[in-house]
């Protein structure tokens, strides 16, 4: 299947765009599409075909999952809505909070702030619901106070702001890099040595644009420190670790892609766990019913913005990933 690159339009609602790409018969309708619009996830496309704002040859397309037909599609990309959160009452870990910034103990499961198609439940409207209106707006209206993010299954401590002047502070900290961030990581076998630092730029795979990847070219600097802090199962050949991650910087994934590098994915990674477990891991992981990766921000320290107060927060391990550190202990 060749697609024709996309032209654009006027001819659609006000606002909106109209693009029009020709494709050719096979594969996958939603894939092809994707394929021939970079600019547009297949998820978004999928919601465009569902809102019937994707035509073929004038005629409405209602199922993404069909063949694609040879013709010309007409898809109408509405202009984009700013997100508002809206305040929820979801129950909140605190472990400080004052005038200036709030720090949070995050379970895995909740994403940091809104994002296409995941609009409710998170973080940001837990937060609008416990601070009300003192969040700070620098990050924007979709991620008020965020200064810095962890992954949505990845549990731990996260600072956020709730004035312009801690944000401003915050965020000088983590650009230059004086911020204390311990990671606790459970991996399939142990990286070797057992001590050391990975450094290499992390960017968007070339191989597939939803993963991160060490690149060669472009991508940004990365650097992460580690310390095996026991094994299990064969000292010669471990089935599993427990490292301690310290990041030097603080890049998308940058522990999990790191950790794969090195032949020692976070166990239960759905992305980059690459290869499988031995089976008296998986039997523990199921055992102790851990259905994410097993990273946790355990340590997070830095000196207040506002006071100059030096701060530390630490979390234990949350359940899923402690029972599994017990179970991996029995190997």
């Amino acid at each position: 299947m060749t697609p024709t690159p996309p032209d654009t339009d006027d001819d659609a609602e006000e606002g909106s765009t109209l693009q029009v790409v020709t494709l050719e018969a096979g594969g996958r309708l939603d894939k092809a599409l994707a394929a021939a619009l970079p600019t547009l996830s297949r998820a978004r496309l999928q919601a465009l075909i569902a809102e019937g704002r994707v035509s073929r040859d004038g005629a409405v397309v209602t199922d993404g999952a069909a063949k694609a037909v040879a013709g010309e599609y007409r898809i109408e990309v509405p202009p984009p809505v700013a997100a508002e959160p809206e305040p929820e009452a979801i129950p909140l870990r605190v472990l400080f909070e004052d005038a200036h910034l709030i720090v949070i103990d995050k379970p895995a499961g909740i994403a940091m702030h809104p994002a296409p198609g995941s609009e409710r439940g998170t973080l940001v409207n837990a937060l609008l619901h416990h601070c009300g209106d003192s969040l700070s707006g620098i990050g924007g209206v979709a991620r008020p106070g965020i200064v810095h993010r962890i992954d949505k299954d990845t549990s731990g401590v996260v600072v956020v702001a709730k004035t312009d002047a801690a944000h401003q502070g915050l965020s000088a900290l983590f650009a230059d890099h004086d911020i204390d961030r311990m990671y606790v990581a459970l991996t399939r076998g142990a990286p070797s040595p057992i001590k050391g630092t990975i450094e290499g730029a992390i960017g968007r795979s070339p191989n597939d644009r939803k993963k991160m990847a060490m690149v060669k070219t472009g991508g940004r600097h990365a650097i992460t420190h580690y310390a095996v802090e026991k094994t299990f199962g064969p000292v010669t050949k471990p089935l599993g670790a427990r490292v301690a991650c310290r990041l030097e910087t603080g890049r998308t994934h940058q522990i999990r892609v790191h950790l794969a590098s090195k032949g020692a994915p976070c166990l239960g990674d759905p992305t980059y766990g690459s290869g499988s477990p031995s089976q008296p891991v998986k039997d523990a992981i199921a055992a102790a019913g851990l259905t994410r990766q097993a990273l946790h921000a355990a340590v997070l320290g830095f000196v207040h913005p506002i006071t100059g107060e030096t701060m530390r927060f630490e979390s234990p391990l949350p359940d899923d990933m402690a029972r599994l550190e017990a179970l991996l202990g029995k190997l």
